[in-house]
């Protein structure tokens, strides 16, 4: 069943989505060589917790019923999403994507945004140049009228234009008083498919790009996903509220800009 918010509800959503923003541009200042995920994860549960919220993917359930053990998703490398943060230590090239969510007030927030650790190989930072443009012409999309494929379709031709693999596996969402609500927001599709997009619908669009092709397998831990082939992958996301001339951008990069300064994507 798909909740369209009202304007009020909205404005609780853009507060968590906020935060989430706030927390990944704290977690920005940490990320260089020689730190793990482990470290960032305890940063940003601290962070949540101490501005009235909590961790929205902390103890939520994978297919199996484990709980995820991690306030952070922390994706290394060829790791698409779902990272589990712990003991890694991240190296001068690799690329980290990070994933947050809180819960706030009765909404959550959610969104994501890959960084490079240190100086990283041209082709892999054209990979994550290529993927944040990408989730921007979803964006562009996601407005009153038009349809969840036109999302899809946006996003699938941008980067595969470019040569990169989409994810099918794993795709956005809707978003409100639950983390996942419907509908399903995949990152590939026709114009003019799928289900209508109206006015208070709010969604997750997150791109999964890989530098190679989109085959995707899980690792043995249940949760962290990578590229069959090894190759790298990116992950970027926002969560937006469709609007009749545009979308309203709820999360926000602008924090996390404001730490990488000339660094940023």
């Amino acid at each position: 069943m798909i909740f369209l918010k009202t304007e009020e509800e909205i404005e609780l959503l853009r507060q968590s989505n906020i935060l989430v923003g706030k927390t990944l541009a704290e977690v920005a200042k940490l990320i260089r060589p020689g730190v793990t995920t482990g470290e960032l994860d305890k940063v940003a549960e601290e962070f949540i917790r101490d501005h009235g919220a909590v961790p929205t993917f902390k103890g939520f359930p994978n297919q199996y019923g484990d709980p995820f053990p991690g306030t952070l998703c922390t994706s290394v490398n060829d790791q698409v999403v779902h990272g589990i943060p712990g003991n890694t230590i991240l190296k001068e090239g690799d690329i980290v994507s990070v994933d947050c969510g809180t819960y706030m007030n009765g909404f959550c927030g959610d969104s994501a945004y890959t960084f490079c650790v240190g100086e990283v190989a041209e082709d892999v930072r054209d990979l994550l140049k290529t993927t944040k443009e990408a989730l921007y012409l979803g964006i562009e999309n996601a407005i009153q009228g038009k349809r969840i494929g036109d999302i899809g379709f946006a996003v699938q031709q941008y980067c595969e234009s470019h040569s990169y693999g989409v994810v099918r596996e794993f795709v956005g969402h809707g978003i409100g008083k639950d983390m996942h609500e419907d509908p399903r927001v995949p990152n590939y599709g026709k114009r003019g498919y799928g289900p209508l997009l109206k006015k208070g619908l709010c969604i997750a669009i997150e791109p999964m790009i890989t530098l190679g092709n989109r085959q995707v397998i899980m690792e043995s831990d249940g949760w962290t996903v990578r590229t069959k082939d090894r190759k790298y992958a990116a992950h970027f996301e926002h969560t937006v509220a469709v609007g009749p001339g545009k979308a309203d951008v709820l999360s926000t990069f602008e924090y996390i800009e404001e730490v990488l300064g000339d660094k940023a994507i």
